[in-house]
């Protein structure tokens, strides 16, 4: 009896045709921007829970445990008034010089931190990359999150601070909010951008730290912002007012101080401000999630 030969109508198909029919998708493909960004809405418990533990767990081998979210400040806060306030004399230029200058530190320190943590949030975290799916921009968020709460931490103790300096409690304080979102939004994508500078070259964690020392001193964090007007040329002095951290520096000391010397006026400040976030969230997203497929590999 002869038989038939039943065709096959995969047979003459190419590899690529054949995934196109069936819904196949190279492994560890790139998927579309809309796609990365409901992707990684799906996963925000991931964040958040992944925020609260690494916070958690900054904490855990110190007897005074979350104690030093407001030791930790108020230290620094210290170490900083005694050289530039009193060694240096610095606080004779500025009326309530202890506010002045922690509210400049502790702004600072939240972008500082991001970035440092930003550098190595690949780096730091290949075994979690390699055992997970997740949308790896996670990573570099759940860090802003993490140094966020470390802010509110240091907001609590900075109003204590500011008030015992002499300065009222106004309405303007409600600024901080605005001010500490911009922030938040400009610091991770800061974070996601060093993230894959940092996942390409190991060595970028070695030069942070004096990247964001000159960052300070050009910030205006420890001394008055006048003496940029004083000491620079017209155009460098121009440049500095552009200065992302000077602008939410500035943007909290609005806030929080009625007589604080500033650069630029509250509607500039503001201006500036949601236009770096603008900038740095978008453009920071973008760089990192263009990278997606390499993290991880190798």
């Amino acid at each position: 009896m002869a038989t038939t030969a039943v065709a096959n109508p995969d047979a003459e198909l190419t590899q690529a045709e054949l995934a196109a029919r069936y819904g196949l998708s190279v492994a560890g493909e790139r998927p579309g921007l809309v796609t990365y960004i409901k992707q990684l809405w799906s996963y925000r418990h991931f964040i958040s829970a992944y925020a609260n533990a690494k916070l958690a767990a900054s904490f855990s081998t110190a007897r005074l445990g979350r104690v030093w979210q407001v030791l930790t400040p108020l230290t620094n806060a210290a170490v900083y008034y005694l050289i530039f306030g009193v060694v240096l004399n610095t606080s004779g230029e500025i009326d309530n010089f202890i506010a002045y200058l922690c509210t400049g530190l502790f702004v600072f320190t939240f972008t500082q931190s991001v970035v440092s943590g930003g550098v190595q949030a690949i780096t730091g975290n290949l075994g979690l990359i390699r055992a997970l799916h997740f949308p790896r921009a996670a990573l570099p968020i759940a860090i802003t999150l993490t140094q966020f709460q470390q802010l509110l931490a240091s907001i609590v103790v900075l109003a204590g601070i500011v008030l015992v300096d002499g300065e009222p409690l106004t309405l303007e304080w409600l600024l901080l909010i605005p001010a500490m979102l911009l922030q938040s939004v400009f610091n991770a994508g800061v974070a996601m951008a060093m993230a894959r500078l940092g996942s390409k070259v190991t060595d970028l964690k070695q030069v942070v730290p004096f990247v964001m020392r000159t960052w300070m001193y050009g910030s205006g964090v420890l001394y008055s912002v006048a003496n940029f007007e004083k000491h620079l040329p017209e155009t460098v002095a121009w440049l500095v007012q552009l200065n992302p951290l000077l602008v939410y520096i500035e943007l909290m000391r609005h806030a929080l101080m009625e007589t604080a010397p500033v650069t630029a006026s509250q509607t500039q400040s503001w201006l500036l401000g949601i236009g770096w976030a603008l900038v740095a969230g978008v453009l920071g997203f973008i760089y990192f999630w263009r990278g997606e497929k390499e993290y991880g590999r190798g």
